[in-house]
């Protein structure tokens, strides 16, 4: 006789599965993407929160590290959605900003009126009433859990579409923030288009209240086109108890230049998950990022960079996984992860992975972690800097490495001015 066993749920399962039951009548979008909500969740259902068993969560366990899940974020109330700025996430930085506040488009908190003609913002479901065969198509090609779980949850964001040939002149700013005084969870999407030979730079930034338990689980999917130069930036700034998931999936096109570059300070648990795919011949891919962390914060960063087309370069600077397919010839893929150990009880897990079916390629890896240099350190103390001031300045020029390949002068300086208040903060 055989007896099938199931696992145990976790209280974070049980409550997902309760909370779909609970929601799934009246979650936005109807019938058009309930068919897709219910096939997402099933998928969810079929493996539950992933472990350390499974490969791509090896370093970060969700099961146990999400010992709960919270509702469904409420959408602001009309009060809480009087006109107001966003633009206090990035001080200084002269963007066009678009705000989804708790899950949703918040047009009062956002100046798309005033933006680009160029560019083009719609609210989410808008758009799929619209294009809703285009969604199932992208919906189809998702197969992570990150994203099953947004796709069955997702309550709003917004769709950006950046015309052909268009030069773009300010940032795209999507300013994610959840308000609130109870504990809740927000599942936004956004997808972007770049049409073929546009430039434009997008700034993402994520924050919350600072002592309260809440989740966030988004996902973004962008469309690179033949030609076009895209600079994505990302800054989580999560409150200090918070659980954050983000996806990007993106498609390069040929001869495009893509860069991308996340910085993470914020956040209990945070997993940043890019999946890249360069579908044209002779695109360029630079990926970077510098996450500065203490106490017991915990930040995962995954890639995989699928080459699919001949002669692509990519420059990937934490942990992930490049793929070079067959008939990719003439790639060109580097990656490296850099670590600083600051405490005896820090930790850097470091995974570089080359998967290549091609024979006319350089790839290459390396990974690296360590303390401060003890010779730099007495090099600068001899020189009548004091003990704190020395390790400050090394680690900002460790960090500030990765900073100057951002190609915006603006958020460059942002980004140095983040790093030198968390070493301030930290003496």
């Amino acid at each position: 006789m055989n007896a099938e066993v199931l696992p145990i749920k976790t209280a974070a399962e049980t409550a997902l599965a309760e909370e779909f039951a609970a929601a799934r009548g009246h979650m936005p979008g109807g019938r058009a993407v309930a068919a897709q909500r219910e096939e997402a969740f099933r998928r969810f259902q079929a493996t539950g929160l992933p472990s350390r068993r499974v490969e791509e969560w090896k370093y970060t366990d969700l099961r146990a590290l999400m010992r709960d899940a919270k509702p469904l974020a409420t959408p602001p109330t009309a009060r809480a959605l009087q006109p107001q700025a966003v633009g206090d996430a990035l001080p200084d930085i002269a963007a066009h900003s678009v705000a989804i506040v708790n899950g949703v488009f918040a047009p009062a908190w956002s100046d798309v009126a005033a933006g680009d003609p160029a560019v083009t913002i719609t609210e989410l479901f808008a758009w799929i009433a619209d294009n809703l065969a285009a969604y199932q198509d992208l919906v189809a090609q998702e197969s992570n859990l990150a994203t099953a779980l947004n796709t069955a949850f997702v309550t709003g964001g917004v769709v950006v579409r950046v015309r052909k040939d268009a030069c773009v002149a300010k940032p795209i700013h999507l300013a994610y923030r959840f308000i609130g005084d109870a504990p809740a969870a927000m599942y936004p999407r956004t997808l972007v288009f770049v049409e073929p030979g546009a430039q434009v730079t997008l700034i993402e930034t994520y924050d919350g209240p600072a002592g309260l338990d809440y989740q966030v689980n988004g996902a973004v999917a962008l469309v690179v086109g033949e030609g076009a130069r895209v600079e994505r930036i990302k800054i989580g700034d999560e409150g200090a108890a918070a659980l954050h998931i983000s996806t990007v999936l993106t498609s390069i096109g040929a001869k495009a230049d893509y860069r991308e570059f996340t910085f993470t300070t914020g956040g209990a648990v945070t997993r940043n998950q890019l999946f890249l795919r360069s579908t044209g011949d002779a695109a360029k891919i630079r990926i970077a990022g510098a996450n500065l962390l203490k106490g017991r914060q915990h930040v995962d960063s995954t890639l995989v960079i699928d080459h699919a087309a001949r002669g692509c370069e990519s420059r990937g600077v934490f942990q992930g996984k490049i793929v070079v397919r067959p008939g990719a010839q003439k790639t060109d893929g580097r990656m490296m992860t850099q670590a600083l150990l600051l405490s005896d009880k820090a930790e850097s897990d470091n995974k570089p992975e080359l998967e290549i079916f091609a024979d006319d390629v350089q790839c290459g890896h390396g990974a690296t972690s360590g303390r401060l240099d003890e010779n730099l350190l007495f090099y600068l103390k001899a020189r009548g800097i004091p003990a704190k001031e020395a390790e400050a300045l090394l680690i900002q020029a460790f960090v500030g490495e990765a900073i100057d390949g951002i190609a915006h002068e603006g958020m460059r300086e942002l980004l140095s001015a983040r790093v030198a208040t968390w070493l301030e903060a930290r003496r």
